[in-house]
């Protein structure tokens, strides 16, 4: 990712590749600079709002309230970077250009839509709590259809699990693995799924995937034990 930043600086998909790297070995902080870094070229990039939310949540529990004081430095992105990964503007100024890169919400990217999508992520959640999944699913796929999100479809994924939707877990886990790679929900629940479906070799290469990313994931060794044995 470096090599590919000194070639293009402030590249979106180097630096959220980069990121996940250092969230996936802990060092949350260089993970928030870079998803942070991802926000000042496009705003509209949601793997970054979740990976800066991610961040946030795990730098608070590691440091306490005084996190944001032990943060290297953010790089300011100049404008000419902006620029390269945004369509001008037609509306007011100051109004969020849309991205040139493919986007990664749904049809409502304003703010009420953003928001609306948040909000049914939530109701979604709590309702994972209670136990009733088939709910749950409802206020995912409302969500998605306003914001497509990398949680949501991991989340829904795990309610299409527990309600033995096999080939909709895979789907799900899938277009979360679209939006980030290596995201080990997806992998895990995708591998979990694949299992059920009886496709053992896929299984495997997705848990094979997820430990090169967390070699000591104990959940995905004992399903590579179970999955070796079947």
């Amino acid at each position: 990712c470096p090599s590919a930043l000194d070639l293009v600086p402030f590249g979106i998909k180097p630096l959220l590749r980069r990121a996940a790297a250092y969230e996936a070995l802990e060092r949350y902080q260089l993970a928030y600079v870079d998803y942070k870094t991802v926000l000042q070229v496009d705003c509209a990039v949601q793997a970054a709002h979740d990976g800066v939310n991610r961040m946030t949540k795990a730098l608070l529990e590691k440091d306490g309230v005084n996190w944001r004081q032990k943060l290297p430095p953010i790089p300011t992105v100049p404008i000419s970077a902006q620029a390269r990964w945004s369509f001008p503007s037609a509306g007011a100024p100051g109004a969020n250009a849309p991205p040139a890169t493919a986007p990664q919400g749904g049809p409502d990217q304003t703010a009420a839509g953003m928001e609306r999508a948040r909000t049914l992520k939530e109701e979604g959640n709590e309702l994972v709590k209670k136990g009733n999944h088939k709910e749950a699913v409802g206020k995912y796929s409302e969500s998605l259809k306003l914001s497509q999100e990398c949680a949501t479809y991991t989340n829904r994924a795990l309610c299409y699990l527990t309600l033995k939707q096999y080939k909709e877990a895979v789907q799900d886990c899938t277009e979360a693995l679209r939006l980030d790679p290596k995201n080990v929900k997806a992998l895990y629940r995708r591998a979990q799924a694949l299992k059920e479906l009886k496709d053992y070799k896929s299984s495997i290469a997705d848990i094979k995937s997820l430990l090169k990313i967390e070699p000591k994931n104990t959940a995905a060794l004992r399903l590579l034990q179970e999955l070796n044995r079947a």
